[in-house]
């Protein structure tokens, strides 16, 4: 976040290459916090403080880049961002409480939430995974919860709580989906990481 770049590696950790630098051009950023790959190997970066989505290809040659979509006087926080089988982008648009849904090359889709704690509300969504089935999981790391979603929005179930026993959050801060239906959730202040199966 703080150098302003993107770094890439092999599965091992050997450094392969970096790309960005500070400022507003393509390819550079202010804040990047979040990064996903599409299944075509594109990179995809929330590009924080400049309040956009930045493309690139697996070696950081510059494709495009959006806008979170909203009146153009609005600040907007795009932090996490996932990438599904389909293409499709969703992004966790934290300042405004919601989801945003993107097609692979920017185009707006729809968007769910408010501010709250009742069921697709948020407060301070952090981080955004998507399953190999498309369901969509948002940590909330104000609310110390996990939510599920359809691809479309519609909520199916949540978990989680404020607290440190097992499966209760403090701060949730990040959440992962793999094939086998694992959810891994980065339980920030409780310094772990806890991992639930869902069937998909």
């Amino acid at each position: 976040e703080n150098n302003y770049s993107v770094q890439k590696f092999t599965s091992d950790g050997v450094f392969i290459t970096k790309w960005g630098g500070k400022g507003t051009g393509d390819g550079q950023f202010d804040s990047p916090f979040g990064v996903a790959v599409g299944p075509d190997g594109s990179v995809y970066v929330s590009d924080t403080y400049n309040n956009r989505i930045q493309k690139f290809t697996s070696d950081g040659v510059f494709i495009t880049k959006w806008a979170i979509a909203g009146e153009a006087d609005e600040h907007h926080g795009p932090s996490g961002i996932a990438v599904a089988t389909d293409g499709s982008v969703y992004v966790a648009d934290t300042d405004k409480h919601r989801i945003q849904k993107f097609t692979s090359d920017g185009v707006f889709v729809g968007q769910w939430g408010t501010r709250g704690t009742c069921d697709g509300q948020f407060e301070y969504l952090d981080s955004v995974a998507v399953s190999p089935d498309g369901d969509v999981y948002v940590s909330e790391a104000g609310s110390h919860r996990i939510q599920r979603f359809s691809s479309e929005g519609a909520f199916i179930n949540k978990w989680g709580s404020n607290g440190e026993g097992d499966g209760k959050f403090e701060w949730p801060a990040g959440v992962a989906v793999v094939p086998d239906g694992s959810v891994y959730v980065v339980d920030k202040n409780n310094n772990r990481v806890q991992k639930f199966q869902v069937e998909i």
